[in-house]
């Protein structure tokens, strides 16, 4: 059984930093990329970032890009989102997911239970 682990949300001031971490369990994901994906109250869950197994392939959501960092350690099976310059539009609950390549939700084989981020302006 697939676990995913969410850890590092919580309250920040608008433009601190926060740093996300999400350990998988239950299966070997080299065939997949992993990522987040978050949800504001009364909006859809949309992409935020992935990255490879291997690491070499990178994308983030418009949204985030310059702020937000991705990056994996495979001997860990976790991923881990540092963020940076927080903004109130970045409060959201925030998923790990698994996930084959591309920004649709579709793309999602398994999601992470969600920690909340919530930005203070």
């Amino acid at each position: 059984q697939v676990q995913l682990v969410e850890s590092g949300g919580g309250l920040v001031q608008a433009g601190g930093s926060l740093r996300l971490s999400c350990a998988a369990s239950g299966r070997t994901f080299s065939s997949y990329a992993m990522g987040w994906f978050r949800q504001a109250p009364g909006k859809e869950r949309d992409f935020v970032a992935q990255i490879t197994w291997s690491g070499t392939s990178i994308y983030y959501a418009e949204s985030v890009k310059g702020r937000f960092t991705i990056s994996r350690d495979n001997a860990k099976n976790t991923v881990y989102l540092q963020m940076n310059s927080l903004k109130p539009d970045d409060t959201a609950v925030y998923y790990c997911v698994v996930k084959l390549l591309g920004s649709s939700s579709a793309t999602v084989r398994y999601w992470g239970q969600g920690t909340q981020v919530t930005v203070s302006s």
